[in-house]
Formats: C-alpha cells, structure tokens, sequence
C-alpha cells in the first residue's frame, strides 16, 4: 500500500480512538453524577470543562497529525469512535450502575428503619 494511504488510515485510527477515550472520560462525569448529587449549575461547570478539554484534545490530534489541517475524515472517525463506545459500553454500564444505586438505596432505607425501631 501506498504510504500516504497508511498514513490517512492510522490517522483515522487515532481519531476513532480519540473519540473512544472522550467518551469515556465522560462516562467518568456520567458515573459521579450517578452516585453523588449535582446542582445544574455544577453539571453546567463540568460539561463546560470537559467540552474545552475536548476541543483541546482534538486540536493536538489534529495539529500532530496534519500540521493542522482539518481532514472531515478524522473529526468523523473520532464521532465514530464516541458513537461505538456510547452504544456498546456506555449504557450497558450506567444501566448496571443505576440498577446499583437503586439497590444501595433501599439497602439503606431498610437499614435506617431498623435502627430507629
């Protein structure tokens, strides 16, 4: 193969998987936000940081790959990436963890209630 070829599709490969670890720093916001309570204003401050580590993150992707070119194949390659993780991973996890949470709850509740008898 031709190596401006490979080279395109190793970069299409660092934009999937770019895209990969952005989702799951996020499922990291997703998770805290499962087990500890947040305000809008907190959620608004954490989403605004992560959106600005993300636009960085992409940035060098792109300023180390191309000199800072923007190729649309490695922004879509990334948006994959973000994609495949939230469908295969992401909702399986925060469905179990929710479903957990639940249970600590009434685990809790149950044990308040036996105490204060």
């Amino acid at each position: 193969m031709d190596q401006q070829i490979l080279e395109e599709l190793r970069l299409a490969g660092a934009g999937f998987a770019t895209g990969l670890q952005l989702m799951a720093v996020y499922d990291g916001l997703r998770i805290l936000r499962i087990f500890v309570p947040h305000s809008w204003a907190a959620v608004g401050l954490e989403d605004f940081c992560y959106w600005i580590y993300s636009g960085l993150t992409v940035f060098a992707l792109l300023y180390r790959g191309t000199g800072g070119s923007i190729r649309a194949y490695i922004i879509a390659a990334a948006a994959a990436g973000m994609i495949f993780w939230d469908r295969l991973v992401s909702r399986k996890v925060l469905g179990v963890l929710q479903k957990f949470r639940k249970y600590l709850k009434m685990k809790f509740k149950k044990q308040k209630k036996l105490v204060s008898k």
